[in-house]
């Protein structure tokens, strides 16, 4: 069992070596660090990099040490990796980065709509119906796009939106076809994500009829849990394969 999509104090998580100490409890073979990093080369991104301090772009060598440090203190596997936002128009300085740092994989993320992060609920939360819908349909596209470009290995919390309430129940089956298409002819894989499992909205990522039109295009997944804090991962462990058996699903390995 491994789980690909852990995050540090080289993002918004805690200290790296409790994370990976955590996996090691939960009686994971593997983990892999994905902390957030965004290269988008414009002054919002900027501003947004400074204020929150996602800097891995510049401290990934470093961690990269820390790493090498962790592997050394456990039995279990760790593995250098990142979460990257991605944006159709920036794909150049995306492959650009990602060939230069060698990450052991990368996960795409689809974080913002409007120039806001969907988390932002406030931002959404007075827009029409019909605005909202098609922001909607906006972040499916980028995910489709994602897909195409084939950038990264695997593809994070494929339906993100459903974090937000105001975006909440919008996603329709034709989205979900649009996007399993996608992923069935890319090497992209997408995870079940368990980010969301524990707190108020409790569902995996991508939502049951999402997770059953991948499934009908053969389309395989991987397994993260998005976990932030040390003390959420064994939780999401079990949940993770406790979903994993009820649904007869073998997750493929992205690095081992």
């Amino acid at each position: 069992m491994y789980d690909y999509h852990v995050h540090t104090n080289y993002s918004d998580g805690e200290f790296l070596r409790w994370m990976v100490n955590a996996a090691d409890d939960a009686g994971l073979d593997g983990v892999g660090i994905a902390d957030h990093c965004n290269v988008f080369p414009d002054a919002d991104a900027e501003r947004h990099r400074r204020a929150f301090g996602f800097n891995l772009d510049l401290t990934y060598e470093r961690r990269r040490e820390a790493i090498a440090d962790a592997r050394e203190r456990t039995d279990i596997a760790v593995f250098d990796a990142v979460e990257m936002d991605y944006h159709p128009a920036h794909e150049d300085a995306i492959g650009e980065f990602l060939d230069e740092a060698a990450f052991d994989y990368s996960v795409g993320s689809v974080h913002d709509l409007d120039g806001t992060n969907v988390h932002i609920r406030p931002h959404f939360a007075d827009k029409p119906e019909a605005e909202r819908r098609e922001l909607v349909d906006r972040y499916f596209e980028k995910l489709v796009a994602l897909a195409d470009s084939e950038l990264f290995a695997v593809a994070a919390h494929p339906d993100l939106i459903e974090r937000n309430p105001h975006l909440r129940g919008f996603a329709t089956d034709e989205h979900y076809a649009r996007v399993a298409d996608a992923f069935a002819s890319s090497r992209t894989v997408p995870e079940i994500n368990a980010g969301r499992l524990l707190d108020g909205y409790g569902e995996f990522h991508p939502a049951p009829a999402f997770l059953d039109t991948l499934a009908e295009r053969g389309v395989e997944v991987t397994v993260g849990t998005d976990s932030h804090e040390p003390d959420v991962i064994a939780p999401r462990v079990e949940g993770i394969e406790r979903e994993l058996d009820e649904r007869g699903l073998d997750p493929v390995w992205i690095a081992e």
